[in-house]
């Protein structure tokens, strides 16, 4: 039997998994992302999650046919590095992720955009499988955005999708890539926390931090936002309100543009979140959306928290045909 590997690096979570031909998970590890130090303390992480991940799965490393990994920032797959990731700790520069992993893993590693791998995912086994074209959104760390152009990744010059970009308020909010008025200043859970942290310093009474330190969280995680939504917590709902209405009139542009037959939302807000923040999305896109007698589908990301680690995956997959 054939495996493979696929890793979902992300700003708060690693996930790793172990897949056979079947696109079926063996083994599969989570930790969280390390917030201090730099690339190469991330690498080993990543690497030390994936041995987990196969260990479960009852299998070496060296014996996978190859490992894909989903990683945020600027991909040169050729060289296997990774630059510019704004989300994980002192990345302001290119790191050789692919063959630091490749030697510690022992087999091949293809890198890939993580929040692309995932929409692929999605295309060709989940929510979109339908479509031939469509929009992934997926609300985490950040926003991030996939394109599927008449059956096609789309990626454009290296940096198409960014979704997280789109300017939503001219003038407005700061973004963590240092630009003003993005969605992902809006949006993207890290932006969010830093807002509620400084409400909370202000004096604004919030539940988040002690939901946080209870749950034993360095970060306000989607479960933590989640809980405090369920206690009706003031701030949390009216930034996740605030998020849900950049979301849409951020991806409502991006359909003007592209006018795509479907939108899948996913990422740790948005699978954690659910189908009734799917159905507040689409009603905070309708007001801003030129075609709106023809309305794309949107959906729920079907692969759930493994979604972008089993896209990755797809990245060395073996070729079906």
């Amino acid at each position: 039997m054939s495996l493979h590997g696929g890793i979902d690096l992300g700003g708060t979570k690693i996930q790793t998994v172990v897949v056979d031909e079947a696109h079926e998970v063996r083994g599969e590890a989570r930790r969280p992302t390390p917030h201090e130090g730099g690339p190469q303390d991330v690498a080993e992480a990543v690497a030390g999650c994936m041995r987990e991940a196969a260990e479960l799965a009852e299998v070496e490393t060296a014996a996978l046919t190859g490992v894909g990994v989903g990683s945020p920032g600027e991909i040169d797959s050729g060289a296997g590095t990774v630059s510019s990731a704004g989300n994980l700790p002192g990345w302001a520069g290119a790191f050789a992720l692919g063959p630091f992993l490749s030697e510690q893993l022992g087999t091949p590693v293809r890198l890939g955009n993580d929040v692309q791998v995932a929409t692929d995912a999605e295309f060709k086994l989940g929510a979109a499988s339908e479509y031939d074209s469509v929009l992934g959104v997926f609300w985490g760390t950040g926003v991030g955005g996939g394109l599927i152009l008449d059956g096609r990744p789309w990626l454009g010059r290296g940096a198409a999708a960014e979704i997280g970009h789109v300017v939503v308020k001219q003038g407005g909010a700061l973004c963590p890539c240092g630009r003003h008025g993005c969605l992902e200043a809006y949006a993207g859970r890290g932006a969010m926390e830093a807002h509620a942290r400084r409400q909370h310093a202000d004096g604004h009474k919030t539940d988040l931090f002690k939901i946080m330190e209870k749950r034993e969280r360095e970060r306000l995680t989607s479960g933590v936002w989640a809980r405090a939504l369920e206690h009706g917590d003031h701030l949390a709902t009216h930034l996740v309100d605030r998020a849900v209405e950049a979301l849409g009139t951020g991806i409502a542009s991006a359909l003007n543009l592209l006018d795509v037959e479907a939108v899948i939302i996913g990422g740790g807000m948005g699978v954690r979140l659910g189908q009734p923040y799917v159905d507040r999305i689409v009603d905070a896109i309708m007001p801003h959306l030129f075609n709106d007698a023809r309305p794309p589908d949107v959906r729920l990301a079907a692969l759930g928290d493994l979604g972008g680690a089993i896209g990755a995956g797809l990245l060395v997959a073996p070729d079906p045909g």
